[in-house]
């Protein structure tokens, strides 16, 4: 019987990568990623497994923060859909990654690299199918890179072309992709023969755990409809931003001209909802309420502007 266990499902991914006594797992995906001149050997998990934190939780909660022997930090997160500003969520995240190592009073000489890694379930970049970019700081004329600094990567794991025959020789990064995408499509004894190793041995083990164990089941079950109920409220918000650009377009058609109308009314109507979006990633990095799309479509554009600003000016004190 297949494991019906989505990888991709936050508590499962946290389960299996920030878990301390799976930290061989986490080094074995880190290392596929990052394929660096010193490999990491050993991890420490920053913000480690804990069931406690899911039972209370209502937001999507993905990253796995890890510290290695060479004093590198990481930063590896599991996003599943694509929204406004999520390019700028990912250097915000890198950033803090770097600026955390440093207490006060620290010497900045001390700071290591800061590598973030984020994991999409769609595809971020449509105008190219390469799945895996890597982002550092580089002078371009020159070359010149600043090391100890902040790198980021993004893999967009619907571009990558999974063959099951093949699968057991892959590279061991597509191996990696083909857990997190196809784990519950197979039953554990068939998933270890196409996916060798000691590491992916030991994370097939956890979702076995997460499949059989009670407890565990029904925290995967109520996580899963809390990505679903994240991707349709995004799509709802998109939905009704071009449906309202459409129905104002209208209205100022009657004015000045349908052609017009239509296209300033979609345009007010996407900016509205880009706004909306912004306010709900916001609220989710404060720990807010995130505000559901019902609520936001009874707020004006001015309100809906004076929320955005307050959000931004609580973010920026935070960060002070």
């Amino acid at each position: 019987m297949p494991l019906g266990i989505r990888a991709i499902v936050d508590f499962v991914f946290k389960k299996i990568f920030g878990s301390p006594e799976n930290s061989i797992v986490l080094i074995g995906l880190l290392n596929a990623i990052l394929k660096l001149p010193r490999p990491i050997v050993a991890v420490e998990i920053l913000n480690p497994f804990n069931y406690q934190e899911f039972a209370d939780a209502k937001q999507i909660i993905l990253d796995v923060r890890a510290k290695d022997s060479l004093g590198r930090w990481f930063n590896i997160e599991m996003q599943v859909s694509t929204f406004a500003g999520l390019t700028q969520r990912i250097v915000f995240y890198a950033c803090s990654l770097y600026v955390d190592q440093l207490g006060k009073g620290g010497n900045y000489a001390t700071l290591c690299s800061a590598i973030s890694v984020c994991l999409l379930n769609k595809v971020l970049f449509h105008d190219n199918p390469k799945p895996h970019h890597r982002f550092q700081l580089i002078d371009e004329p020159s070359g010149r890179r600043l090391d100890h600094a902040i790198e980021i990567h993004t893999l967009e794991l619907p571009k990558y072309n999974l063959n099951e025959a093949t699968i057991a020789q892959a590279d061991k990064l597509d191996q990696w992709v083909f857990l997190l995408l196809r784990a519950h499509e197979y039953d554990a004894v068939r998933l270890r023969q196409l996916l060798p190793g000691i590491e992916f041995d030991q994370a097939i083990g956890v979702i076995e755990t997460i499949a059989s164990k009670t407890e565990d089941r029904q925290m995967y079950d109520q996580r899963e409809k809390a990505l679903r109920d994240h991707e349709w409220a995004l799509s709802s918000a998109r939905q009704e931003g071009r449906q309202e650009g459409r129905q104002e377009g209208r209205q100022e058609g009657r004015q000045e001209g349908e052609e017009t109308g239509l296209k300033k009314g979609r345009q007010e109507g996407q900016e509205q909802g880009v706004v909306a979006g912004k306010i709900q990633l916001i609220q989710e990095l404060l720990g807010d309420a995130v505000l559901t799309i019902a609520q936001l479509e009874t707020k004006t554009p001015a309100e809906l502007e004076s929320t955005l600003a307050e959000l931004q000016a609580r973010l920026r004190n935070r960060q002070a």
